[in-house]
């Protein structure tokens, strides 16, 4: 089987090299991220029963 697969070979091609990627782009100027206050929620307090009238 395994000298039938080399001759027919595979419908896929192989991989190509595409070289470094050229990372940031020179000149450029690099800002920085913007950073958020931290937002703390806070737990909700029980609500207090009202006395019931009669």
């Amino acid at each position: 089987m395994g000298g039938v697969l080399a001759t027919i070979g595979t419908p896929s091609v192989p991989p190509q090299p595409r070289g470094k990627s050229p990372g940031w782009p020179a000149g450029k100027a690099r800002l920085r991220k913007i950073n958020y206050p931290t937002v703390k929620k806070t737990t909700n307090k029980p609500k207090k029963e009202q006395p019931k009238s009669a």
